[in-house]
């Protein structure tokens, strides 16, 4: 994989990958819009009739998953009723969001010519995205790779901890999904400044 690039002739930005890393983003994209869509907010008893119309049903405090967590951080981190009600009116469009997002990349791959299952090797897919669509790439890219980061417990400065690790070690090489994702994210950002 080459990562993104801008196009020669138009404004597009494009990449290639094979039918593995394809695949394996899509993979990774649909489990998080999966996590995203199956944490279902409680609803609170006394809700407004107004508020019910506008649905600011969404869930007043944490969520449980740490992924969740760090994907929807507590805005008011000394004001718990300040904290539950900007998060009951804001998380619930935050994840629709979010889930969107990642749902494009999935979108954008299989419009690219990913199958449905990939049974083929050395199958290729060049994905070309406008630069509203880059940049809703470059959003889920962000989410998946906050997402890797507190699964795996990565730490600023602990590279010499990942790089020690055996090559089979199934971290190491989680690890490395985390890393790659990191690259497309910044030669997204790098092909997207490069007007």
């Amino acid at each position: 994989m080459s990562g993104f690039a801008r196009h020669r002739r138009s404004k597009h930005l494009i990449a290639t990958f094979t039918g593995l890393e394809a695949d394996l983003l899509r993979s990774l994209a649909a489990q998080l819009v999966e996590l995203l869509r199956n944490e279902a907010a409680v609803p609170r008893d006394d809700v407004d009739p107004l508020e019910a119309m506008m649905d600011f049903s969404g869930p007043t405090t944490e969520p449980d998953d740490p992924v969740l967590a760090r994907l929807f951080p507590t805005a008011y981190q000394h004001d718990e009723e300040a904290a539950a009600e900007f998060r009951r009116f804001t998380e619930g469009g935050l994840r629709d969001g979010k889930a969107n997002a990642a749902i494009t990349i999935i979108d954008g791959l299989e419009e690219a010519g990913l199958p449905p299952e990939l049974t083929e090797d050395g199958l290729m897919i060049d994905v070309e995205l406008d630069e509203p669509t880059a940049e809703t790439w470059m959003r889920s890219l962000t989410d998946l790779r906050l997402a890797l980061a507190t699964r795996l417990e990565v730490e600023e400065g602990d590279e010499d901890y990942w790089h020690s690790l055996p090559d089979d070690d199934p971290r190491a090489q989680a690890h490395d999904i985390y890393e790659w994702v990191g690259y497309l994210q910044e030669t997204l950002v790098r092909a997207l400044s490069s007007r």
